[in-house]
């Protein structure tokens, strides 16, 4: 699995002009109004994951080319650059616009803490494949000090279970075998609790349980393969307390799928270095909120949890040293995480929801 993110610095991405040397903690709740730049964390995460398998030019091509990647443009930024560190090991690279609207991976190296404490150059990559990557799975001279950062990115889910409508992929058949890993926006939902139910019981019924607590009137999951032609697939089909008849998923509600979806990523066994997750809170019950909080919160004690939420009733379950505040000044955007020290007294009669409701810490709407 490898080490998690601890330490990131960004400079001239979206609206991130200059992050430096920010702390990322086994638990890390993003909070802030439209359009402060919580999403364009997640981005990051996104490019690097494209960066590493290889896909860095599609990554740009689907962003609208480098341009729009450029905090305010080719005027203002001239570069991208970007530094990660993941306990005594790290890796930083620089990506340069090209001539239209393409780009180069320039100046990569890597770093290692222990004796050497020291960045050791890679130099320029001449077709856009990492060479830390190539390094890694070269096994060539340093590969044991690039390997583990290759796995730790390698391994990151970063999810988005936000479409849930008649056409969403997770409330359609997916073929059986599709179900080694959960995918990020859980279109293989199905084929991947069939293999739990088959293979991880404790595991599928700490799911199924989950789920009842915000789903009473479900029973279990069927799973049954069925033949579409020459394939084999699965769908989300289930069974409702005192029933046998076989209910569809297009009979959960948004809510109740996107809470299946949530459930099963955060109970996952084996799970990544670091789980990212995009505003979870989206369509669900208040009661089912604090459920999730609870499953956020024993997530994190056996992987990374970056989660990006504009939930107050969400927020009231964590404390305030896991919260970090998304705001924008002068149009960049900022990242604070919070002390308690310095809410103490408040705490005493609000929670960490209400003071953010209050703009107490702020994270509102700013008005530049």
């Amino acid at each position: 699995m490898g080490d998690p993110l601890d330490r990131l610095t960004i400079r001239g991405f979206k609206s991130i002009r200059e992050l430096e040397n920010f702390e990322i903690k086994s638990l890390n709740m993003l909070i802030g109004a439209n359009g402060t730049g919580k999403s364009n964390l997640i981005a990051f995460f996104r490019l690097l994951q494209a960066l590493i398998n290889g896909n860095l030019n599609d990554y740009v091509r689907d962003s609208g080319g480098i341009s729009d990647l450029l905090f305010n443009g080719r005027r203002v930024t001239k570069r991208l650059k970007f530094e990660t560190r993941f306990g005594s090991r790290g890796y930083r690279f620089t990506i340069e616009p090209g001539p239209s609207e393409g780009c180069a991976l320039t100046d990569e190296a890597r770093y290692y803490g222990h004796g050497m404490t020291k960045w050791w150059e890679l130099g320029d990559s001449p077709d856009g494949q990492p060479l830390l990557v190539k390094e890694a799975k070269e096994k060539a001279h340093g590969a044991q000090y690039s390997k583990p950062v290759y796995e730790s990115i390698a391994s990151w889910k970063i999810y988005h279970f936000h479409d849930t409508s008649e056409t969403a992929a997770m409330r359609h058949a997916e073929i059986v075998q599709d179900n080694k890993t959960l995918r990020f926006d859980a279109s293989n939902i199905a084929p991947f609790l069939r293999r739990l139910k088959k293979r991880d019981e404790e595991t599928y019924q700490e799911i199924l349980q989950s789920c009842k607590l915000v789903i009473p009137y479900l029973d279990d999951f069927l799973l049954d393969v069925e033949s579409f032609g020459p394939k084999k697939k699965v769908a989300l089909s289930w069974r409702a307390k005192g029933s046998d008849y076989p209910m569809q998923p297009y009979h959960f509600s948004d809510g109740s799928i996107r809470f299946i979806c949530l459930a099963t990523a955060l109970l996952q066994p084996d799970p990544p270095s670091s789980l990212i997750i995009d505003e979870p809170e989206l369509g669900l019950h208040p009661a089912a909120i604090s459920i999730l909080a609870e499953l956020i919160q024993n997530a994190s004690k056996r992987t990374q949890l970056i989660v990006a939420t504009q939930s107050p009733a969400l927020i009231d379950n964590f404390s305030v040293e896991d919260v970090v505040v998304v705001n924008r000044k002068r149009g960049a955007s900022t990242f604070e995480r919070l002390n308690e020290e310095d809410y103490r007294a408040w705490l005493e009669s609000y929670s960490v929801g209400e003071l953010w409701s209050k703009n107490v810490i702020s994270g509102g709407p700013v008005y530049e």
